[in-house]
């Protein structure tokens, strides 16, 4: 085997990652959300202020604003002012949009694990505990 090359291991699990994600966008999309409102719908109730949103998904606060917005917008979120700072609001999930999260994680779920059949359950566990160590 030649040398580990980081660059070619990164190029794999981004063309994965991207293969999944698109598999399942035109279903999610069906559900009334776009795929990156769901990544950060699944973000806010560990980080219900987006400024905290923004750094945990590592985008841009004013895209987080835009998408924040358009999930106010669909019913999935609302905002209310944060018990412990009166001066901000943070953001809670809806029912409607806990459904829809429930759905589009399992979705892209559902089409994670066909790639991973690919692996008998010892690789799986190797592959597992290697990305939480790199984690």
């Amino acid at each position: 085997m030649g040398k580990i090359d980081g660059l070619k291991i990164w190029s794999l699990n981004y063309r994965l990652m991207m293969t999944v994600i698109s598999s399942v966008s035109p279903a999610i999309g069906e559900l009334g959300i776009e795929t990156k409102e769901l990544f950060v719908l699944a973000e806010v109730d560990e980080y219900p202020h987006p400024a905290e949103l923004a750094a945990r998904l590592s985008m841009p606060k004013p895209t987080i604003t835009v998408y924040v917005k358009r999930l106010e917008a669909a019913g999935f979120v609302r905002r209310e002012i944060d018990p412990g700072d009166l001066r901000r609001h943070r953001l809670l999930v809806t029912a409607s949009g806990r459904r829809v999260l429930t759905r589009g994680l399992a979705l892209l779920e559902g089409a994670f694990d066909t790639r991973l059949a690919n692996l008998d359950s010892s690789e799986r566990a190797k592959l597992q505990a290697l990305l939480e160590k790199l984690g």
